[in-house]
């Protein structure tokens, strides 16, 4: 069979297809990565610089007809993890073309290949931002180019699966995905920590939904290779309860041996100062957008997950405890 990997160069997909990998030493299965970038280039993963023995890569635009040498089988399984994502960061074009163009050309080529099994890999965002708690049956409310397009591209993948009563979808929404390669979120609030300039923005009891990315692609191999059904079928993929940004930085540093008595600063305070100095410190990631995620609780119930038979590997501080570790105990980076 193949794993046909969208995206796979990215943060998810590296640690996706290091599992993937390790499951087929002894088997047939083929693993294809496939991506605009490949490992050691710039945009991709920072550190992993040498492709997977045994995994084929294939630099290929998800935003145009997919077409690349394999031979398909009645098992194959496409994971679409392809997306543009960091919010602020691009122009808003930008998320409707390459996670709406390639919602169509993956679908597309799922149905041309008889492809009958998707993973998709959506996000938090198309609930938007609201202090009330969200489950998989509360109505999307995207306030954000990159949630509408995920919400539009969810539905793309669903309108796939209805038109065969046989095919599988997954569609996954993740909170913030942390560990080894991030850097993002959680990097930024590690180093933060421990050069002692880091503060809670206006409040301590910010919800934080999020999940280490072991355990994610763990999810995905339990939901995606070890079980089947028929159908569309929608998970948060968070922790439950979600940690808020308090238990979040406690966790964190009981993990890394970080001693640090966090202040907390006025809200309104920090929006004026982040658009005094946007123009002048974008590039290291001061903007009124990020402000304003700070203080904004992403509320995620991750019941369902919980109750699906998984069990998790990982507790919050057994996450970050692990990532330290992969980082020989240098960081979290």
């Amino acid at each position: 069979m193949n794993y046909i990997i969208f995206g796979g160069s990215g943060f998810i997909g590296t640690h996706l297809i290091h599992l993937l990998n390790e499951l087929k030493k002894d088997s047939k299965d083929n693993i294809f990565c496939l991506d605009l970038v490949m490992p050691g280039e710039e945009g991709v993963v920072p550190g992993i610089v040498e492709k997977n023995d045994g995994v084929n890569y294939v630099r290929l635009d998800v935003r145009k007809k997919i077409d690349f040498e394999f031979e398909p089988t009645k098992e194959d399984i496409i994971f679409n993890l392809a997306a543009v994502h960091r919010t602020p960061g691009h122009e808003s074009h930008e998320y409707f073309e390459t996670n709406i163009l390639g919602a169509e050309n993956v679908t597309a080529f799922a149905e041309e290949k008889g492809i009958n099994k998707i993973l998709f890999t959506s996000s938090i965002a198309p609930y938007g931002a609201a202090e009330e708690l969200k489950s998989e049956k509360t109505l999307p409310t995207p306030n954000t180019p990159y949630g509408i397009s995920k919400l539009v591209a969810e539905k793309i993948h669903a309108i796939w699966q209805a038109k065969g009563a046989e095919r599988e979808l997954t569609i996954v929404r993740p909170g913030i995905v942390f560990g080894k390669g991030e850097h993002g979120n959680m990097t930024r609030l590690y180093n933060a920590i421990k050069g002692h300039y880091y503060f809670y923005a206006g409040r301590k009891d910010t919800v934080k939904a999020c999940i280490y990315v072991k355990e994610l692609v763990q999810f995905i191999k339990y939901r995606m290779i070890d079980n089947s059904f028929k159908g569309t079928d929608v998970l948060n993929c968070t922790f439950e309860p979600a940690y808020n940004i308090e238990q979040i930085c406690n966790s964190m540093m009981k993990a890394t041996g970080l001693s640090y008595k966090i202040p907390c600063v006025n809200g309104k305070l920090l929006m004026f100062a982040a658009r005094l100095m946007a123009p002048f410190f974008a590039k290291k990631g001061i903007h009124p957008d990020r402000v304003k995620k700070l203080m904004v609780s992403t509320n995620i119930s991750g019941k369902k997950l919980a109750d699906s038979g998984y069990k998790f590997h990982y507790g919050i501080e057994e996450s970050f405890s692990d990532w330290y570790f992969d980082c020989d105990k240098k960081g979290l980076f």
